[in-house]
C-alpha cells in the first residue's frame, strides 16, 4: 500500500534499524536514513534507503538533509526522528525552519537542553517526587577541595553528554565507577584536562548488577498526553568503554505505579514525542531511582515493538492520522536481546534463565537485527559479523556470573 508519509531517521545504529523495522512491519514502507559512515546495521539493508552524509549531526546539515527529503517527497509527510543524543538538539534547533510537509515531534530547544542536562533533570526530580541517587555536582575549577556527602563506591558521569564526546581521550568512558576518592579525582582531572567545560555528576553507586536496571519508554502525543508507557527489566548491558550502559537483554515487566509517577511528570511539562528513562532498583531502600531522561526512543526501542506495541504506529496515528488514543500501560511479557543467545546465557545470572527460556519456548523472544523481510545476503553477513564480535567484547569487558 502507498502511505502518505515517509520516515526519515538520523543515525546508523540498532536504534535506527529497529525503528525502520517497526515502520516496515506496520506499514510496509521503506525508511530513509542518513548516517555518517557506510557501515553498521543499516548499511545495505533492503528496508532502508541509507545515505551517507558527512557532519550529519550538525544543525545546518540536518536542515539541509531534511529539506532535501521533503522536496523529494512533496506529497508526503516526512517524519523526522533522531536516533542518538547528538541529533536531538540539531533537530530541535531547526524547529520552525523545516518545509511544511515535515513533522519533527520534539520539544523546543531550550526545554530539551534543560531535560537532557543531568543536573537540571535531577532538580526536576526533586520537584516531581521522582527518586534518584544521592548526588554531588562537581563544577570545573573546584579542584580537589570539595566534600562528598556519601562514601564510595561512586558513579561519575558528565552532566552534558554531547560536548563531552567532542573532547576524546584514551581512557574516556560513557560513565565511570570509582571505588575511592582518589579515583574520583583522577577521573575529574582527566576529563577537564581534555577540554570538557560543563559539570560532572558524582553519585552514590547503587549496588547490584545489570539485572537491577530498568528502562521506561514512553510516547507523548502532540497534545502533551502520554499515550504509551512500557517498562523493561534489563538483564544485561554492554560493558565496553563507549557502550557501557547500553542494553543488551530486556524482559518487559509491568509496573503501573512506577509508570504513573513518570506520566505525571511528562504531562505536567507538556512533553511531546518519545522519551526514555534509565532507572535502577535500589535494594537498600526498595526504591526505583532515575538517572536521566533521553528525549527520544532508546537504542533498545524494539523491546517495546516486539512486545506488541509498535512504536511507529503510535507516532503515525498521532501526527499523521490524528487519532485519539487512551493511555496504554504495556502488560505483555516479552524477551528482547541484541546479542547472541550464548552471550546472553553466559553473562546473565542463572537464576534469571528460567524466565528467558520460558519466553523463548513461547515464541516471545526477538533479536531485532534478524528480520526475515530483510533478505539482502550481504547485509545478513554484516549482521552476523557484528553479532559474532560480541563474544570477544564481553570476554574482554565483563566476568561471567558465578551463580
Amino acid at each position: 500500500m502507498d502511505h502518505p508519509f515517509v520516515p526519515l531517521l538520523l543515525g546508523a545504529d540498532i536504534n535506527v534499524y529497529s525503528m525502520a523495522r517497526a515502520f516496515h512491519e506496520a506499514y510496509g514502507v521503506k525508511t530513509v536514513a542518513y548516517g555518517m559512515y557506510p557501515s553498521g546495521p543499516c548499511y545495505g539493508s533492503d528496508i532502508i534507503d541509507y545515505r551517507v552524509s558527512e557532519n550529519n549531526d550538525r544543525p545546518e546539515k540536518v536542515l539541509e538533509n531534511v529539506s532535501h527529503v521533503a522536496a523529494e517527497f512533496p506529497d508526503k509527510t516526512v517524519l523526522v526522528l533522531g536516533c542518538g543524543d547528538n541529533y536531538l538538539t540539531a533537530i530541535s534547533a531547526n524547529l520552525g525552519k523545516y518545509p511544511a510537509n515535515v513533522v519533527a515531534p520534539y520539544v523546543p530547544l531550550g526545554q530539551m537542553e534543560e531535560l537532557i542536562h543531568k543536573e537540571r533533570f535531577h532538580e526536576m526530580c526533586e520537584q516531581y517526587g521522582i527518586d534518584y541517587p544521592r548526588t554531588f555536582v562537581y563544577k570545573k575549577g573546584m579542584g580537589h577541595d570539595f566534600e562528598l556527602p556519601f562514601d564510595g563506591p561512586f558513579a561519575v558521569k558528565p552532566a552534558e553528554s554531547a560536548t563531552y564526546w567532542d573532547h576524546p581521550f584514551d581512557t574516556q568512558r560513557k560513565g565511570y565507577i570509582a571505588k575511592t576518592r582518589d579515583q574520583v579525582e583522577q577521573i575529574l582531572d582527566d576529563v577537564y584536562a581534555h577540554g570538557y567545560e560543563d559539570s560532572m555528576i558524582i553519585q552514590d553507586f547503587i549496588p547490584g548488577g545489570d539485572e537491577n536496571m530498568r528502562v521506561l519508554t514512553c510516547y507523548s502525543g502532540q497534545d502533551g498526553k502520554v499515550r504509551l508507557m512500557c517498562l523493561g527489566h534489563v538483564l544485561l548491558e554492554e560493558h565496553t568503554r563507549h557502550g557501557v550502559g547500553n542494553h543488551a537483554v530486556i524482559i518487559t515487566e509491568p509496573n503501573d505505579a512506577l509508570c504513573e509517577t513518570f506520566r505525571r511528570f511528562l504531562e505536567d511539562i507538556h512533553f511531546v514525542g518519545f522519551s526514555n528513562f534509565d532507572i535502577k532498583y535500589d535494594v537498600r531502600d526498595g526504591k526505583f531511582k532515575a538517572f536521566e531522561i533521553n528525549c527520544r526512543q532508546g537504542r533498545s526501542n524494539y523491546y517495546v515493538t516486539g512486545a506488541g506495541y509498535n512504536l511507529a504506529r503510535f507516532l503515525v496515528e498521532d501526527v499523521v492520522e490524528h487519532r485519539p488514543q487512551e493511555l496504554i500501560l504495556a502488560q505483555n511479557r516479552h524477551l528482547w536481546w541484541s546479542v547472541p543467545k550464548k552471550v546472553a546465557y553466559d553473562y546473565i545470572p542463572k537464576r534469571l534463565h528460567g524466565q528467558m527460556q520460558e519466553l523463548e519456548a513461547a515464541d516471545k523472544a526477538v533479536n531485532p537485527l534478524w528480520y526475515p523481510a530483510d533478505r539482502n545476503l550481504i547485509h545478513k553477513l554484516r549482521i552476523w559479523r557484528i553479532q559474532h564480535r560480541q563474544y570477544k567484547w564481553y570476554a574482554g569487558s565483563m566476568e561471567k556470573p558465578k551463580d
